[in-house]
């Protein structure tokens, strides 16, 4: 039988991954999503030969008529994410990251999938983490705080941990899995997060090359290993409500190092610049897998060296000549 998908937030970074994913195992993929973010480019295009596409703002409650027939699963990964979003509009954040939490559960409840999956964020963890309340790598059990809750970035974290909460008071009604996101990159992820940003400077060559925060350190998930975690989360067959890091435990890297693999990717040597981290960014951020590990026997498979090559190809390729640094 036929899975049939609901991806919400499904023209976005992992949503198309997901749904192409999804596609080659057979699955009819539903991509539901307000391009707010998510863009209609040639990848999307080529994908709707293969799926449906529904245009809806999630901030507003979903009609019973938007969407015909039942869904096995359904992939809830729409909201406004972003550190400049977070730090430049907190109360939209807020506004609708809980509003279309809100108005998924509340369409699930009539219409009764069999499993949701709830995209959170490594986010979560980090104030406990700041304030020495957890050890590295991050559990999922550990305590929520907010390091620094009067900052404007405190509502993205806010926002996911209260999304958790909604979903897990439904597990008496459909199976819930919320997976908590690290550091996740890959082809077509925009241009706000730090690998593509690192790929932009790159390919303008510039030098000196400014970096922010050279001493964090990281563990990156390359998209295709964190799409293969999402799905075997969902197709758990326990009942109980999961909540599991999803990321790349093995590879943890500076900041500085990462830079350096970058350029030399770009094919050249450039003095760095050093600036102050951003307000509020974690010094450190590491992932404890076990729930995930020994709930899938997830295990990465793409080096950091060999998703970089990818991600700088892609980006290398859907760049104008004339388009400067971003």
């Amino acid at each position: 039988m036929t899975e049939r998908v609901l991806i919400t937030g499904g023209a976005g970074f992992v949503g198309l991954h997901l749904a192409r994913h999804l596609l080659t195992q057979g699955a009819e993929v539903v991509l539901l999503d307000d391009f707010s973010r998510g863009r209609r480019d040639d990848e999307l295009l080529a994908l709707q030969q293969h799926v449906s596409v529904v245009e809806h703002d999630l901030s507003r409650p979903l009609p019973d008529d938007l969407l015909s027939g039942s869904f096995d699963a359904v992939y809830h990964l729409a909201g406004v994410v972003g550190v400049a979003r977070a730090t430049q509009y907190p109360a939209q954040v807020l506004n609708v990251n809980l509003r279309a939490a809100l108005h998924v559960l509340d369409w699930c409840r009539r219409r009764q999938p069999g499993a949701v999956f709830l995209s959170s964020t490594s986010e979560v963890a980090d104030g406990a983490a700041a304030l020495g309340l957890v050890d590295f790598p991050t559990s999922e059990d550990g305590p929520f705080a907010l390091a620094a809750p009067a900052r404007p970035r405190a509502s993205y974290a806010l926002s996911k941990l209260v999304a958790e909460v909604l979903f897990r008071q439904c597990a008496h009604e459909f199976r819930v899995r919320v997976g908590r996101y690290h550091n996740i990159y890959g082809p077509r992820m925009g241009y706000e997060h730090v690998i593509p940003e690192f790929i932009e400077r790159g390919l303008g060559r510039l030098d000196p090359f400014p970096l922010y925060g050279a001493t964090q350190t990281r563990a990156f998930c390359y998209i295709d290993d964190a799409v293969e975690a999402t799905v075997a989360l969902m197709r758990l067959g326990t009942d109980e409500a999961v909540v599991a890091n999803i990321g790349n435990d093995e590879e943890e890297i500076e900041i500085r190092r990462l830079a350096g693999r970058v350029v030399a990717l770009c094919g050249y040597s450039p003095a760095m610049r050093v600036f102050a981290a951003p307000s509020g960014s974690p010094q450190r951020r590491l992932p404890d897998l076990t729930v995930l590990r020994e709930a899938t026997g997830y295990r990465p498979k793409v080096p950091l060296d060999e998703g970089l090559r990818l991600t700088h190809a892609w980006y290398a390729a859907h760049r104008t000549p004339a388009e400067g640094p971003r």
